[in-house]
């Protein structure tokens, strides 16, 4: 019987790479189109098809031929929250988070593929749940997250679209620094004696359980549904802690200042951007206040439970997964 068959749209990225090893280790025929922006030689399974395709710049039709002959897609490609683009940034999400993802959506559904999955946020969840804070109205990455879906599902007529509505993922891959470097960590807490953070709580996983979901959502996920994934509700405290001690092995002291002090911080980033142009996808004072500093915003456990049993997702592995990431920020414990 012949292997049903699945191409990964970035398939070379973090997501993208650890789903592509799960699904050549459930028996799928697997292939990517990624970007041409890292050399696979010596780790990368050679069982995997890899078309080098920037997949904003192709055309659909490109795309489509490309897709021929597959039944399924998992999409994982487009910048995330951590990015701070030109402003303005709506624009910028808009553009790769709705346009040139419903342009490969089409591109898929003009294939013939029966069935694709996005990789989205959670952010669009907390959209829905809490309406009073308006997330989308106020911070541009979220309403691009919440357009993506909703013209998915708009535009899918014959093929099934299902959407992952992803938390804070950790672990790492070969040859990619994970963003958590560049954007958290050096930020953050490199070389601090004392770590201001703000005292929230959010959801997070293991990368493992990204891909299990991903499978999980073409095997067993309904058509038209939007899935929150996370694995652990934890504080920020918490994650910090289990950061420092592994790449330490000693906890570094973390005070967290009232929201509203977080919130001048925040101002003092977005000034700082303004000044080149830039623009966070976030309004990073609101987030600063309203989610970070909360213990609200985060996926709830008995949610958790059901979707990760719909989608046969697994459980576990969060502390080792941030141990791993440090380790891939910071080989040699070179964190100071």
């Amino acid at each position: 019987m012949a292997k049903e068959k699945l191409m990964i749209m970035g398939g070379t990225g973090f997501l993208g790479y650890h789903t592509a090893l799960l699904a050549l280790e459930k028996g799928f025929d697997v292939a990517s189109i990624s970007l041409d922006d890292i050399d696979l030689e010596g780790w990368y399974p050679k069982e995997i098809k890899t078309h080098f395709v920037d997949v904003f710049k192709a055309s659909e039709d490109e795309l489509a031929n490309l897709m021929k002959g597959y039944d399924y897609m998992v999409y994982s490609i487009g910048p995330d929250d951590r990015d701070t683009p030109k402003a303005p940034s709506y624009d910028f999400f808009h553009q790769h988070l709705v346009i040139d993802c419903a342009k490969c959506f089409r591109a898929a559904r003009k294939a013939g593929v029966k069935k694709a999955v996005v990789f989205n946020s959670y952010f669009a969840y907390f959209d829905e749940i809490y309406p009073q804070l308006k997330l989308s109205t106020y911070h541009p990455y979220i309403r691009a997250r919440v357009e993506q879906a909703q013209i998915l599902n708009a535009e899918k007529e014959n093929m099934e679209v299902v959407v992952l509505q992803l938390p804070y993922i950790f672990g790492s891959m070969p040859k990619r620094t994970p963003l958590w470097k560049q954007t958290f960590l050096d930020r953050f807490a490199y070389g601090k004696k004392t770590i201001f953070f703000p005292k929230g709580t959010t959801t997070m996983t293991a990368v493992s359980h990204i891909a299990e979901a991903a499978i999980g959502a073409l095997l067993y996920g309904e058509d038209g549904k939007c899935y929150p994934i996370g694995d652990e509700n934890r504080t920020y405290n918490w994650m910090l802690d289990t950061m420092m001690e592994h790449a330490l092995g000693k906890k570094r002291k973390i005070i967290n200042p009232p929201a509203f002090l977080c919130a001048m911080g925040a101002k003092s980033i977005v000034k700082k951007e303004k000044k080149m142009g830039n623009e966070p996808g976030l309004d990073l004072v609101r987030v600063m206040k309203e989610i970070m500093s909360s213990d609200e915003i985060v996926v709830p456990n008995n949610v958790m439970d059901e979707v990760n049993n719909l989608l046969h997702v697994s459980r576990g592995g969060l502390k080792e997964a941030i141990e791993e990431t440090m380790d891939a920020c910071y080989p040699n414990h070179s964190f100071k």
